[in-house]
């Protein structure tokens, strides 16, 4: 089914799009994204596609997402998440140690974001999760943004805990795209309870990253924006 698959993908190629999606993930030169090539398909036709395949078995899957076009990569972490629920047991966890074994071709943002909470979130919820913090300390971008972003899991059932916790381990990273997640993260949170990030923010906002605020702060009523980003809340 896999030759199937990357047929019908390259059958929706654009090149026009591909060029879009190329500057727009940052793949040149020592951006983010360099060097990840781009079919030029866009995400609700991937999305209809895995509706499409979604019988392909996990070591198809996994062949998908060693691609090197994006587009195919996102397709296989749309199939894996589609998997997930619909599985049990061992076969949950065998999706769950493809993911991470595979995390060097989960290489960008929206990679992450549309997998991590789905996969690695939901096999640790009832379990010890201590992997998080390890990933939160990597050296690799992309799997400190899947610790984040697999809390986001958590945070729909009101716990908290773990994604304040991995938001401390990240306060201080180089990356505006970590800053970004932590942010959207902690606004969340806000949505829920805005006790529980206020008191965050109160301890940590001063010393956060502009963006990591600028994110976190959206929600909050205007005059009290402002205070954050003027230091002057107390």
């Amino acid at each position: 089914m896999i030759e199937k698959i990357r047929a019908e993908m390259e059958g929706l190629a654009d090149a026009e799009q591909a060029a879009f999606l190329s500057r727009y993930f940052k793949t040149g030169p020592g951006e983010y994204g360099e060097g990840d090539v781009f079919r030029g398909i866009r995400v609700p036709v991937t999305r209809s596609l895995a509706k499409k395949y979604k019988v392909v078995s996990l070591s198809e899957a996994e062949l998908l997402l060693h691609s090197r076009f994006h587009e195919d990569r996102l397709l296989a972490l749309f199939l894996l998440v589609g998997m997930y629920p619909k599985s049990s047991g061992k076969a949950r966890e065998d999706i769950f140690r493809l993911y991470l074994n595979n995390t060097r071709f989960i290489n960008n943002w929206d990679l992450v974001d549309s997998s991590a909470e789905h996969i690695v979130g939901a096999f640790l919820f009832d379990k010890e999760r201590g992997l998080l913090v390890q990933l939160a300390h990597s050296e690799i971008l992309w799997e400190r943004r899947i610790a984040i972003m697999s809390t986001f899991h958590y945070i729909k059932k009101q716990l908290f805990d773990d994604t304040l916790r991995i938001a401390r381990i990240l306060l201080r990273d180089p990356e505006d795209l970590i800053h970004k997640a932590v942010g959207w993260m902690l606004r969340e949170i806000g949505k829920r309870d805005t006790a529980a990030e206020e008191n965050f923010l109160m301890a940590y906002y001063r010393e956060m990253p502009r963006t990591m605020l600028r994110y976190a702060i959206e929600k909050l009523p205007e005059a009290r924006r402002q205070a954050y980003l003027k230091g002057t809340v107390e």
